[in-house]
């Protein structure tokens, strides 16, 4: 390996923090690693990572070398973009996790105009409502919709979400229209899976935060299929508003709950580690600019 080649090694070592998925990450292995890790801090002398049966820590010396290093290849990938015309021409493959909806409906209608700027720009989309394991599974873009939780991952927020309550006018007829979350007991719900468990539904009321556990005779873990079951009068639906928004328009939904609205759920591009490829940046832009453009996705 070159030098620029083992800058990479690190980075990506101190991101993961475990030799193996550094090595599984860029294919090559444990072994590779290990040696090309223990040659760098030869070479300059300096513990860069404490080594402990819990696994990897950077030390005081290598985080500085890690920034230094970020710093190197992000230049180095900058210069190595401005190519012929002094323009930036990415190219590549991304491997971008999103779920079925949301790319669908927003992210591959508008791809088109995306390779139209960025011809040397492919893009593999992992379909799924789990969380993936950026490193592991080798994802360079995630979309997340929701709180994130702490980690070392990059996050930007791109757009926001609003949630509605939903049903359909036969369902209402059938069972009547709920006043207040309270009344969601007695009432059957079209359940979101998310890791095999229901996921909560969160309200604002007069007395503060509410959050419900939904129970009901559908659970499905793909948000397409929770539209489709709130169309079908199976039960209550509680779901991002852009799931819904054409049907609430037409009226073949009505809005339940307004007043108990929750607080819009942040949208964030996450990526792994702080080195950002030129491709994986101008796609995250391109998102952005998606979510600005979308009156359901834009920051509030």
């Amino acid at each position: 390996m070159d030098r620029l080649d083992v800058l990479q090694l690190f980075v990506r070592v101190a991101d993961t923090g475990s030799f193996s998925k550094a090595a599984r990450a860029l294919g090559v292995g444990q072994p590779t690693v290990s040696k090309q890790i223990a040659g760098l801090e030869a070479r300059l002398g300096a513990q860069l990572l404490r080594r402990t049966t819990r696994g990897l820590s950077v030390t005081e010396a290598g985080q500085d070398f890690y920034d230094a290093a970020v710093r190197l290849l992000g230049d180095f990938e900058a210069a190595e973009s401005c190519v012929g015309r002094g323009q930036a021409s990415p190219s590549g493959t991304i491997r971008v996790a999103i779920s079925a909806g949301f790319g669908r409906m927003f992210v591959v209608p508008r791809l088109p105009e995306f390779f139209a700027r960025f011809p040397g720009v492919s893009v593999d989309l992992d379909i799924s409502e789990r969380h993936v394991n950026l490193i592991e599974e080798s994802i360079d873009v995630a979309i997340r919709i929701g709180r994130l939780s702490d980690s070392g991952l990059l996050a930007r927020r791109i757009g926001s979400v609003e949630t509605v309550t939903v049903a359909s006018p036969d369902y209402l007829e059938r069972c009547g229209e709920p006043k207040t979350p309270d009344d969601l007991a007695g009432h059957a719900s079209v359940v979101f899976l998310f890791r095999g468990a229901p996921r909560a539904w969160d309200f604002r009321t007069p007395s503060g935060p509410l959050t419900v556990i939904p129970r009901g005779p559908v659970r499905v873990n793909d948000a397409e299929h929770i539209r489709a079951a709130v169309r079908a009068g199976l039960g209550i639906g509680h779901s991002p508003s852009w799931l819904f928004a054409s049907d609430i328009a037409s009226g073949a939904v009505t809005h339940l709950l307004r007043d108990f609205a929750p607080d819009p759920l942040p949208i964030h591009a996450i990526s792994p580690g702080r080195l950002i490829p030129g491709k994986v940046k101008v796609f995250i832009d391109f998102l952005a600019q998606v979510c600005a453009e979308e009156p359901t996705l834009r920051i509030r």
